[in-house]
C-alpha cells in the first residue's frame, strides 16, 4: 500500500467513526477537586472537546476546553475503577472519571481509536523525527507548564492560608482583594498556556513536524515517543521515580 493510500484509508476510517459525548468527572488543579463537565468527541477533526454543562453546546458554542487526540496516551488509572487520564502530544493532561468502569472501558476505547487513527494519518504524511527546533520549543511548553503547575499549586495553598485564619481574617477586605487577584492572575495564566499550545499545534501540523510526546513516568519529563521506541526503557535508568 502505498502512502497515499494509507493516509485514504485512515482517513476513510475517520469519517465512519461515529461522535461520542457524555458526562464525565473532571479533576482540575484550581479547585483541587472533581467537577462535572460534557464532553464531546469530534472523530473527524480529532479533537475532545468539553463544556460546562449539556446545554451549553449549540452550534458556534465556544467550549471550555479543548485537547487534540493525535499521539495523546490514554491510560486508565489504577487508583480505582473508573478514573482515566488523557496525556496529550501538547503536554496537556486530563484526569478524568466516568460513572462506572465499563463506562469508563468505553471511553478509553473510543479515544483510542480516533488517537490512534488520526496519529496513523500524521506519521504517514510526517518525516518520523521532528527537527530540532520543534524539540526545544515543546521543551520549552513543558517548562511553562510545569512552572503552571507550580503557580496552581502556590494558589491553592494561599486560599487554604486564608480559609483556616480564622473568622478576623476571612473577610478582611485585602486578604480577599489577594485571594481573587491571584485566582485572577492564575485564570489568565492558563488561558495564555491555552494559546500557546493551540497555536504551537497548528504550526506543526501545517508543515508536518507534529511531534508526539508522552510523560517519562519516572522523572516527569516529556519524551519523544519515537525516541522511546528506539530506544526502550534504558534512558530511564539514571531518573529517580517521581513522588506523588
Amino acid at each position: 500500500m502505498t502512502q497515499n493510500k494509507l493516509v485514504e484509508s485512515v482517513m476513510d476510517l475517520h469519517t465512519k467513526q461515529r461522535q461520542f459525548s457524555g458526562q464525565l468527572y473532571k479533576y482540575t488543579n484550581v479547585m483541587k477537586g472533581w467537577q462535572y463537565r460534557y464532553f464531546l468527541v469530534d472523530a473527524n477533526a480529532g479533537l475532545l472537546h468539553y463544556f460546562l454543562c449539556e446545554g451549553e453546546k449549540p452550534d458556534g458554542t465556544v467550549p471550555r476546553g479543548s485537547v487534540h487526540l493525535a499521539g495523546a496516551v490514554i491510560c486508565p488509572s489504577d487508583e480505582d475503577s473508573k478514573t482515566f487520564t488523557v496525556n496529550c502530544a501538547s503536554g496537556d493532561m486530563l484526569k478524568l472519571r466516568a460513572t462506572d468502569a465499563r463506562a469508563r472501558q468505553e471511553w478509553v476505547n473510543g479515544l483510542r481509536a480516533v488517537a490512534e487513527s488520526h496519529t496513523k494519518a500524521i506519521s504517514a504524511s510526517s518525516p518520523p523525527l521532528p527537527p530540532r527546533e520543534q524539540l526545544a520549543v515543546l521543551d520549552a511548553l513543558g517548562c511553562v507548564r510545569s512552572q503552571l503547575q507550580q503557580t496552581e499549586q502556590a494558589d491553592s495553598a494561599l486560599c487554604r492560608s486564608i480559609e483556616s485564619a480564622g473568622s478576623k481574617f476571612f473577610v478582611d477586605p485585602n486578604l480577599l482583594l489577594l485571594k481573587a487577584t491571584s485566582a485572577a492572575s492564575l485564570h489568565c495564566l492558563t488561558q495564555c498556556m491555552n494559546i500557546l499550545q493551540r497555536n504551537q499545534h497548528t504550526q506543526q501540523a501545517r508543515t508536518g513536524s507534529l511531534t508526539f510526546l508522552e510523560i517519562s513516568p519516572y522523572c516527569g519529563s516529556f519524551q519523544c515517543i519515537y525516541c522511546c521506541c528506539r530506544h526502550g526503557t534504558k534512558q530511564y535508568q539514571n531518573h529517580d521515580r517521581r513522588k506523588d
